[in-house]
């Protein structure tokens, strides 16, 4: 099994989402970024006082879980760091894009349009079959949609 799958059947067991992971040189340091499962609202997590993000317990839950996996399955690494993604959220995956339809977004694309790489945003949510979405993005009163395959980051802009 690859390290991928092994973390992400391991976090979603606990009933969490893999939102990403990051590995050191020779999987040395291994960085794994938790959140709630996709099936609970941005706006649920804020008025729940249960449901407020990641806790420290969380990260403990995971961290303790992975670390056992890790021993059974022979994965090699020194330090293991398991976080919430904080508030400015990357989204990677096309159900990401469609939770945080409505939330302000910083989208950075590997192919400019025009002469313009970076945008932000109202997020819109995605178009389009699978394979061939596209982001629907609102900056002013102009709506962009940019290829998903082309967006190389994104993040959630974080109101306080």
């Amino acid at each position: 099994m690859q390290l991928a799958e092994l973390i992400e059947t391991t976090v979603s067991g606990l009933g969490y989402e893999l939102v990403d992971f990051e590995t050191s040189p020779r999987a040395r340091l291994l960085r794994i970024f938790i959140d709630r499962p996709v099936d609970v609202s941005v706006q649920e997590v804020v008025l729940d006082t249960e449901k407020r993000g990641i806790t420290v317990d969380d990260c403990v839950a995971v961290s303790s879980q992975l670390s056992r996996v890790f021993l059974v399955e022979n994965v090699d690494y020194d330090r293991l760091e398991v976080s919430s993604p904080g508030l400015d959220r990357p989204l990677i995956k096309a159900a990401d894009f469609r939770r945080f339809s409505g939330h302000e977004v910083q989208i950075k694309l590997r192919v400019p349009l025009g002469t313009q790489r970076n945008f932000s945003g109202m997020l819109e949510g995605l178009t389009g079959e699978e394979g061939a979405e596209k982001v629907c993005l609102r900056m002013n009163e102009t709506q962009h949609q940019f290829a998903l395959d082309n967006v190389d980051r994104a993040r959630l802009v974080p109101k306080f």
